[in-house]
């Protein structure tokens, strides 16, 4: 009778392992910001360090004289 009463831990499939993390999970999300702020300064470092390419052509029926009298006159 005592063995009917008493209950067992019973373990339905297959016991899951825990996984190790690689990151703890806690700092999980300052590592990824931490990341993704430094790939933002390289490109930002890449792109105002690059040599400025030259001016272009004036467009067609440029006229320089009549540019340069609306600069004066402001």
């Amino acid at each position: 009778m005592a063995q009917k009463n008493r209950q067992k831990d019973r373990i339905y499939g297959k016991p899951k392992e825990e996984k190790k993390h690689l990151i703890n999970p806690k700092h999980k999300n300052t590592v990824w910001t931490i990341i993704i702020v430094i790939i933002l300064v390289i490109f930002f470092i890449i792109n105002n360090t690059r040599k400025v390419p030259d001016h272009g052509p004036y467009p067609p029926n440029y006229n320089q004289k009549a540019a340069q009298e609306r600069l004066q006159q402001n």
